[in-house]
């Protein structure tokens, strides 16, 4: 969780002295949607770059980012006139939407402020979730417990509007994990599977590197066609993409999206999430059955691996 807020003295607390110091701080949230969606929004790279920014003052750029047990986030928050603020996270414990457990340490103009241990329950609500993080805190410079209160605080409720917005798909493919990923980042093969039932793709350009593009039209069984422009921010090669949905070549954007592949008994876990720009496109994609036709698109990326 990066904060926005510097200590006010850089002066570190002698040793000994733990006036000030050290905290355990307590956050909660009900957050309207099932604990699968929460866990993703909570940990997926793609969905913390949506929340992390607390305003919109703040950037928030991810310089690493790897969820897994021993990898790590590293990012650095920029606001004009301010020096940047380096958060470092190390995930430590990952029980899918269970429990995280993970180190936090944040820094500015080289030296560090803060380190902190940090673990989120999640608990299943039905079609809610509840969030309980505990925050272990040791401030270095200064005190730091009002920017955690405050940065914590507004991150989740970010958290709890991004999650409202996310659509999770999930289906395990028949295949093995390399076999899945060389189907989806190849451009020859991406098109042939890609869409819904009777959905065709016409390809204007395509590029699946990190920085790259796939500009295209699906094209409806009835001959609409609807253009579609896919920005690639992040590769992780059999692990994990990251990309940008517009509304046609460089038009608005639509949703931040992510595909994660997990070895399951030698086959696939596909993961495939978006979190839609506004809640009313959200809504507008629930209502016109995009979690149907996604799943669809997924069955037809099985039928493709399985049929080699």
């Amino acid at each position: 969780m990066t904060l926005t807020q510097k200590p006010s003295s850089t002066a570190v607390a002698p040793i000994g002295d733990s006036g000030g110091r050290f905290a355990t701080l307590t956050f909660e949230r009900n957050v309207a949607v099932p604990v699968s969606v929460l866990w993703q929004a909570w940990t997926a790279p793609a969905a913390r770059a949506v929340w992390a920014a607390l305003t919109p003052a703040v950037k928030v750029e991810f310089v690493e980012a790897d969820t897994s047990i021993g990898g790590r986030e590293v990012s650095l928050c920029k606001v004009e006139g301010q020096s940047d603020i380096r958060c470092e996270c190390g995930w430590l414990e990952l029980q899918p939407a269970l429990r995280s457990v993970n180190y936090e340490v944040i820094s500015s103009d080289g030296a560090t402020q803060s380190a902190a241990l940090i673990t989120a329950d999640l608990a299943d609500m039905g079609e809610q979730s509840r969030l309980v993080v505990t925050v272990q805190l040791s401030s270095l410079a200064g005190d730091m417990e009002g920017g955690y209160r405050q940065g914590f605080g507004a991150g989740l409720d970010n958290l709890a509007n991004v999650a409202e917005r996310t659509m999770v798909l999930q289906k395990v493919i028949q295949a093995p994990r390399a076999a899945v990923w060389n189907a989806w980042m190849n451009p020859q093969t991406l098109p042939l599977w890609w869409g819904p039932e009777g959905f065709s793709c016409r390809t204007k350009r395509i590029d699946l590197r990190q920085g790259g593009e796939w500009v295209f039209d699906m094209i409806g069984p009835d001959g609409t066609v609807f253009p579609n422009h896919h920005r690639y921010g992040e590769v992780r090669p059999q692990e994990r993409i990251g990309y940008t949905l517009l509304w046609g070549e460089n038009g608005p954007k639509h949703a931040d999206a992510w595909a994660s592949f997990e070895d399951q008994d030698g086959f696939t876990k596909v993961t495939l999430g978006m979190v839609f720009s506004t809640a009313a496109e959200f809504q507008d994609a629930k209502g016109f059955g995009a979690v149907e036709l996604g799943l669809q698109t997924l069955g037809k990326l099985d039928r493709f691996v399985t049929a080699k």
